[in-house]
C-alpha cells in the first residue's frame, strides 16, 4: 500500500480503539513520524489530509521544513503544518527551533528547560512541551522518573514563564506484545490525569498525553493518549 492507503488504515485503528473503550476518535492525534523520511513523503501524507508530523532530529527537521516548499503539489497545504518534535532535544540546538515548532514532546532535564527560556525570552516567544515522562525507568532513556514529574513541573512553572506545559509524552519500553505496555500507559494516563488537576489554573494547561508508537498505537488509544506518534505503519521502514 501507498502512504495515502497506509494512513487511512492507521485512522481506521485509531478509530476502532477509540470506539472500544466509549472516545471519540476525534480526540486523538494523528502524529505521521516522517524522520528519514524525503520531504516528497511528507507532500504525499499531507495531500492525504495528515497536518502534523514529527520529526527527532532538529537538523533534519529544519531540512524538511525548506524542502517541503519547493514540491509545488504541496505549496497550497504548507501552512497547515504543524511540525513536532519528538526526539531529544540537545541544549546547543534550542536556538534553532524557537517559533519553527508547534510542539516539543520532549522536555527532559532542568537544564533543557532553563535554555529554552533563554532563548524563548530573548526572541519574545514562547514554546509548547510536553514533559517526557520515562515511564518505563529505563536507564538508557531520558526522561523524568514518573515520581518526580510534579516536581519538575513546579520548577519550570515557577522560573520558566516562556514555556507552556501542555501535558506529558510516555516512553515507554520496545515489547513485541503491546499488551506488555498497557500498564505503564494506564499509569502515565493516571499521572496525566492528576497533574492536571492539580496545577489547574497554576501554571499548566494540559490538554495533550502523547503515548504509543507503531507497535503499541492502538493500546495506547484505549488508555487515553490523545497523540500517537506513527512512523513505520505510515511510511514503511525508516531510510538511513
Amino acid at each position: 500500500m501507498g502512504i495515502q492507503a497506509n494512513i487511512t488504515a492507521v485512522e481506521n485503528e485509531i478509530a476502532e480503539a477509540a470506539d472500544s473503550v466509549g472516545r471519540n476518535p476525534s480526540e486523538v492525534k494523528l502524529i505521521a513520524v516522517s524522520k528519514t523520511r524525503p520531504a516528497e513523503d511528507v507532500a504525499e501524507a499531507l495531500l492525504a489530509g495528515t497536518f502534523e508530523f514529527g520529526e527527532n532530529r532538529v537538523r533534519e527537521l529544519l531540512d524538511k521544513q525548506r524542502d517541503i516548499q519547493d514540491i509545488d503539489r504541496a505549496i497550497d497545504k504548507i501552512p497547515n503544518i504543524r511540525w513536532n518534535l519528538i526526539g531529544h532535544l540537545q541544549r546547543n540546538k534550542v536556538k534553532s527551533i524557537i517559533n519553527k515548532i508547534a510542539l516539543l514532546h520532549s522536555l527532559d532535564s532542568h537544564r533543557l528547560a532553563r535554555e529554552i527560556e533563554l532563548r524563548a525570552a530573548a526572541e519574545g516567544a514562547s514554546m509548547d512541551v510536553l514533559i517526557q515522562v520515562n515511564a518505563g525507568g529505563e536507564a538508557q532513556k531520558t526522561g523524568i522518573a514518573p515520581d518526580e514529574c510534579g516536581k519538575f513541573l513546579s520548577l519550570v512553572i515557577a522560573e520558566c514563564p516562556h514555556i507552556r506545559v501542555r501535558g506529558l509524552m510516555a516512553v515507554v519500553p520496545f515489547v513485541s506484545d503491546p499488551e506488555d505496555v498497557r500498564g505503564l500507559f494506564r499509569q502515565t494516563r493516571a499521572l496525566y490525569d492528576r497533574l492536571k488537576d492539580e496545577y489547574a489554573g497554576k501554571g499548566a494547561d494540559f490538554t495533550e498525553l502523547s503515548m504509543g508508537m507503531t507497535g503499541d498505537y492502538k493500546v495506547a488509544v484505549e488508555e487515553g493518549a490523545t497523540m500517537v506518534r506513527v512512523g513505520t505503519a505510515i511510511f514503511g521502514e525508516r531510510v538511513y
